[in-house]
């Protein structure tokens, strides 16, 4: 019986019950498996490893297959990482005014500062994940970056923050890796990108919850209690999570459970992964996407309080529905075609972000240069769904590139070539490029808008490296089997 994707984000979904079954079809049932993925755990079942997983939990009052609830628990744990991350950006105008700073240090403050210690401790802490407990990590980190983003509300001076922001990059390095591993072992190969759909929604659902929240605190009380209220809840999920999850057998849902890889090194890896030419252009791409998406996403709230003076809570509540709505439609429908159009041709997995994103280019280029305030945030309706497509067929297909005892660590590689230049460069490159451009524009507001619209076009080059990646995609994954 195939499960409702929907399971995944905590929906109230139907089990599979009264049906007679042998303890080894139990044992298929712990991580919901259908009847091909029952064959591989009965070889588990030899080493007791299945007998020991939880086959079901309750959810919410309703009960729910074990991998239902990991897949709802770690997208609950990246919505808070996109909460903390991302809430800075509707808080910007008031640190701009409070602390007299440039744009150039409002992006270094809103990117770099985060990203840097975000990419580069990725690596090191995915190779733990390889080898240890994944849960540990996952709960430790989401407690660190939940407390650093309470600290940032504790700031009385701007490189207080700036601190405070390297924190929150430093915990928040520690979730994705570990979480793209677990769900790489709960889910079958042509499951997977449906999964991390779903594992994604944390991104617009994050932001949503950032901008919408965000807003309205600093409007009603002040900046710094809005970054206290996005910080707790995270502290409290941490406990969540390390008393609640459990890790999956390595390698359960590709029926290489049975075997015990040593991990490989670290040049080991990098050597394979640049070997694989679809890898290289899927980071290139989704790089540039992300220097696009994190650059609009923390400067749009800026553009429309400048360009069209609109009020805070209002932008905050306009954007967490663009972003939360249209996102998230884009992000599990990128995940769900590209597992059903790949029982076609795989390739369709890298040419459907392709035409996602050189679609919604010219939508996004209407938005920033229109004059009407409503007939432009209709047109960025478009770029807020296409422009979120490519997250969930990358995760999904790097995964499914290298043998098991790489996964962390090769989606800490993806992430550390994404962050570096999306989150580390896209708000520094809008916020440098509206400074260069301020004495040609006259006006912060003219400059910031004829920025917007130059790092847009960026999408059209994501557009080709994801194009190229198709071209090797099917020998690359052939060469993983």
């Amino acid at each position: 019986m195939e499960e409702d994707p929907k399971l995944g984000a905590g929906a109230n979904a139907a089990t599979a019950g009264g049906v007679n079954t042998t303890p080894k079809e139990s044992a298929a049932q712990a991580v919901g498996a259908t009847t091909g993925a029952a064959q591989s755990t009965q070889k588990l079942d030899a080493s007791g490893a299945a007998a020991a997983y939880p086959s079901h939990t309750s959810l919410f009052g309703f009960r729910v297959t074990y991998r239902a609830y990991v897949l709802f628990l770690l997208t609950a744990v990246y919505l808070i990482n996109f909460v903390d991350r991302q809430i800075i950006s509707i808080l910007l105008p008031f640190i701009k005014e409070e602390f007299q700073v440039s744009d150039t240090w409002l992006g270094l403050l809103s990117g770099l500062a985060f990203g840097l210690f975000y990419a580069t401790l990725g690596i090191p802490i995915a190779r733990l994940a390889d080898r240890h407990s994944r849960k540990h990590i996952i709960s430790a980190s989401l407690a660190l970056f939940s407390f650093m983003t309470v600290v940032c509300g504790m700031a009385t001076q701007f490189w207080h923050l700036f601190l405070a922001r390297m924190g929150v990059g430093v915990g928040e390095a520690g979730t994705s890796p570990p979480s793209h591993s677990i769900i790489a072992d709960l889910y079958k190969p042509e499951e997977r990108a449906t999964a991390m759909g779903i594992f994604a929604l944390g991104v617009p659902l994050g932001i949503m919850v950032g901008f919408f929240a965000g807003g309205q605190i600093a409007a009603a009380f002040d900046w710094r209690v809005a970054f206290i209220a996005a910080g707790l809840p995270g502290l409290v999920l941490a406990v969540i999570v390390h008393f609640s999850l459990k890790d999956p057998p390595r390698g359960f849902a590709d029926n290489r459970h049975h075997e015990t890889p040593e991990q490989p090194p670290l040049g080991e890896v990098v050597r394979i992964l640049i070997s694989r030419g679809a890898f290289v252009h899927i980071c290139f791409g989704s790089a540039l996407s992300a220097l696009v998406g994190y650059g609009v996403a923390q400067w749009v709230p800026s553009y429309l309080v400048r360009t069209h003076q609109m009020d805070i809570g209002t932008v905050g509540l306009v954007l967490a529905l663009i972003f939360g709505v249209c996102g998230g439609i884009g992000t599990f429908f990128g995940g769900y075609l590209a597992d059903r159009l790949a029982r076609r041709d795989v390739r369709w997995t890298m040419w459907l972000p392709a035409l996602g994103v050189t679609i919604s280019t010219p939508f996004a280029l209407f938005f920033y240069l229109s004059d009407s305030v409503v007939i432009g945030i209709l047109a960025f309706l478009l770029p807020a769904t296409l422009g979120a497509i490519f997250l969930a067929p990358a995760l999904s297909i790097c995964q499914s590139l290298v043998p098991t005892a790489m996964r962390a660590t090769t989606s800490a590689v993806f992430l550390f070539i994404t962050n570096i230049v999306g989150l580390g460069l896209g708000p520094l490159a809008i916020g440098m490029l509206s400074d260069m451009l301020l004495p040609a524009a006259g006006d912060a507001s003219t400059a910031l808008r004829w920025s917007l619209a130059l790092v847009s076009l960026i999408g059209l080059w994501a557009a080709l490296h994801m194009y190229l990646a198709s071209r090797s995609l099917r020998d690359d994954l052939a060469k993983a089997e």
